[in-house]
């Protein structure tokens, strides 16, 4: 009966700790005011471990609960937290985790998937500007003479390129580091491994 609900409670539990470490190691990363956001570790783990769609959902009730504790921007950019669960969770079931050069490459196209859902939404949902230090550099690449979306596309690239290449490898190493008995109930680890 456990097996035929739409969600395990393994896979439920494993969502609610992905969200803490997106919460976690993001609101850290903001306290030591590091130029990353580490805040979608937690999304790749579930992706890693329970497919695209538990990663889509941790992504997007991490940044709504953020949204309801820190105010709307956060949660104005859920669509760019399901994107990073989505296109991780794919890159996951083609082999995109098995070797180090393939996680920095799955990195890269995290980044470049989640650039097609954030630009558009920092640029035309909040002008360029969402209040972080990121906002220093929409605004040099415009003044020296770039339009509005390319200052935003390259500060959101520049952002985070090392963000998501790291975290996957963060992500991935912990995964690998699970015991084999917790290895083993995830189905999605046959293809980290």
């Amino acid at each position: 009966m456990a097996n035929s609900s739409i969600i395990s409670s393994r896979t439920l539990a494993l969502i609610v700790f992905s969200i803490a470490i997106n919460m976690v190691v993001g609101q850290l990363s903001s306290m030591l005011k590091l130029p990353i956001f580490l805040d979608s570790i937690g999304t790749i783990i579930c992706a890693l471990l329970a497919g695209p769609w538990a990663a889509i959902f941790s992504g997007l009730a991490t940044n709504l609960l953020w949204g309801l504790l820190t105010g709307p921007i956060a949660a104005a950019f859920a669509p760019v937290a399901m994107m990073i669960g989505l296109s991780a969770g794919l890159l996951a079931r083609a082999g995109g985790f098995r070797t180090l050069p393939r996680v920095i490459l799955s990195g890269v196209v995290i980044t470049i998937a989640l650039m097609i859902v954030a630009v558009p939404i920092r640029t035309y949902l909040f002008a360029g500007t969402t209040g972080s230090g990121a906002d220093f550099f929409v605004a040099y690449f415009h003044a020296v003479g770039e339009n509005l979306l390319e200052s935003v596309a390259i500060t959101v690239l520049g952002a985070n390129i090392a963000d998501k290449i790291i975290s996957a490898i963060v992500a991935w190493l912990l995964v690998r580091r699970l015991p084999e008995r917790v290895q083993r109930t995830f189905p999605n680890m046959a293809k980290v491994r």
